[in-house]
């Protein structure tokens, strides 16, 4: 740690330098994980509500509701449908307007319409299904979320390829800063490594100095710039309880397992800092091995 200390002391503006360099690039790609990751968790909600809610006409047969069901169910396009009688209808508006005794005794079941509340297995599917029901008799009206969903999908996508792009920028944008600075501070201890070698010590000795305090750049970087993140969720908080309010949980599918992002959570909110742990560490150590490494071998 002495040596460390020594080296940052030598080249203090040097130093300074890798180290925004590492915080910058660490804090901008935590943003980018935790924004990318609310979206998805945001896309993965809008499609698990009823896609497609199909409304009849107040004379229609419970018996041709049912044959309309099992048919979209045979189509193969479907993932799932519940059925909404006029009776469950108005068990829906009474829980709604509990609170309202007028709008209650001015509505019956009997002129509420019952629904189908239809899940397609892609969305792809929701316009060729709203297209064929609205052509179905006793349909009186057919609303999706196709709009929203398509909106969603290419924020989503855009998203997704400007930060792959910027975070490409970010990592070769600090491996050279990064690189550079360790060439300088080698060039400073040049008489050190010099004679080092002549008494005989192997590469790995030489480098290790340099490796440990790219290391710590790394670590010190990770920590500072979670924490100020960890200080913006928490002040942004009261303002996402607010926008998200009535979503429950939103979820982030990672190879096997399901994280939630939202409420807030110690689980995501470790993945989150050690991923950018070992992003900002292996940066660090990837430009001190590549810069010693340079050197060894003029």
């Amino acid at each position: 740690m002495k040596e460390i200390v020594i080296s940052i002391r030598r080249a203090p503006y040097q130093s300074l330098a890798a180290f925004l360099i590492l915080f910058f690039t660490l804090f901008l790609s935590s943003i980018m994980f935790i924004s990318m990751s609310f979206l998805y968790g945001l896309l993965g909600y809008v499609e698990t509500r009823p896609q497609v809610i199909v409304y009849f006409q107040t004379n229609t047969s419970e018996n041709s509701i049912i044959k309309l069901r099992d048919r979209l169910m045979n189509s193969g396009k479907v993932l799932s449908i519940k059925y909404i009688s006029k009776d469950d209808a108005y068990k829906i508006y009474k829980d709604l307007n509990k609170d309202n005794p007028l709008l209650l005794e001015m509505v019956t079941s009997d002129i509420l319409p019952a629904s189908l509340e239809i899940f397609a297995k892609k969305p792809v599917f929701l316009q060729e299904l709203a297209d064929f029901l609205k052509k179905q008799p006793g349909v009186d009206e057919v609303n999706f979320q196709k709009d929203i969903l398509d909106r969603l999908l290419t924020l989503t996508n855009i998203l997704r390829k400007t930060t792959i792009t910027f975070f490409i920028f970010l990592f070769f944008l600090s491996i050279l800063v990064l690189f550079t600075t360790i060439l300088f501070k080698i060039a400073l201890k040049k008489d050190e490594i010099e004679l080092l070698r002549l008494l005989g010590a192997s590469n790995y000795y030489i480098k290790k100095p340099f490796i440990l305090e790219a290391t710590l750049f790394g670590l010190s970087a990770s920590i500072g710039s979670f924490l100020i993140i960890l200080i913006f969720l928490l002040y942004l908080k009261p303002f996402l309880d607010s926008y998200l309010s009535g979503i429950t949980n939103l979820t982030l599918s990672i190879f096997i397992t399901q994280i939630t992002v939202w409420p807030l959570n110690i689980a995501f909110l470790l993945l989150s800092f050690f991923l950018s742990l070992f992003f900002g560490v292996s940066i660090a150590v990837l430009s001190s091995l590549l810069a010693t490494q340079k050197y060894l071998k003029i």
